[in-house]
């Protein structure tokens, strides 16, 4: 009888025996490389929760690993997750926070500095059953799934930015799904994450930093 590990495929769509704790894990640092352009010098992870507690045999570490490199939940891949980033260069650490406990059980803050010396950092949580949040961007606290296409807008907080985003996608024939604002402060800097069933028309980006009331897109695809 052929012996099967815990990190061989369980089902059609994961690696690992946990939903939350291994496909979840990947699916957050999936989303988190989307946003920050490669390639990736070094991701320092933070785990909360019963993240922090079984990261190691959960194979939460390879998956978070595996994920900030690209890979998808049923990559067999991610088993390897730890050698094939030895062989990319690319530095990384996993810290358990066990200390602070008003937090969501599974949660883990990625920061990512790449070759340009660009750093960015999310915090994500996972729902179970492969469902995840993004909740926090640079320190702003957002909301979103990742289960959509998804145009991430980083602006100053002031009048007709927001209607310059509208105006550029529907004038692309983009089907805006969910679009939400997130700011730390009236007028400073905010967040627009808008949501669509299709996928996102290249140059969007380009269009949308026309306006120098916006510093960044990330284009989140499916």
């Amino acid at each position: 009888m052929a012996f099967i590990s815990v990190f061989d495929v369980l089902g059609p769509n994961m690696i690992g025996p946990s939903s939350s704790h291994t496909a979840g894990a990947e699916i957050i640092a999936f989303l988190a490389q989307k946003m920050i352009a490669p390639p990736l010098k070094r991701v320092d992870f933070t785990l909360y929760g019963s993240f922090a507690k079984t990261y190691h045999g959960h194979g939460t570490d390879r998956a978070l690993l595996g994920g900030i490199m690209g890979f998808s939940a049923d990559d067999t891949r991610i088993r390897e997750s730890f050698a094939i980033a030895t062989e990319r260069g690319l530095a990384y650490s996993f810290t358990p926070n066990e200390a602070e406990t008003d937090i969501y059980p599974n949660t883990v803050d990625i920061r990512m500095e790449n070759a340009a010396g660009r750093v960015m950092t999310v915090r994500g949580e996972s729902l179970g059953g492969g469902k995840v949040r993004i909740v926090r961007i640079n320190g702003v606290e957002v909301d979103f799934t990742g289960e959509y296409n998804a145009l991430i807008v980083v602006q100053q907080d002031k009048p007709g930015v927001v209607a310059h985003i509208t105006k550029i996608l529907s004038d692309r024939g983009v089907n805006i799904a969910f679009m939400r604002l997130f700011r730390v402060e009236k007028g400073h800097t905010a967040y627009t994450i808008v949501e669509s069933d299709e996928r996102l028309p290249e140059g969007v980006d380009q269009l949308l930093l026309e306006n120098p009331n916006i510093r960044d897109v990330m284009v989140v695809q499916q």
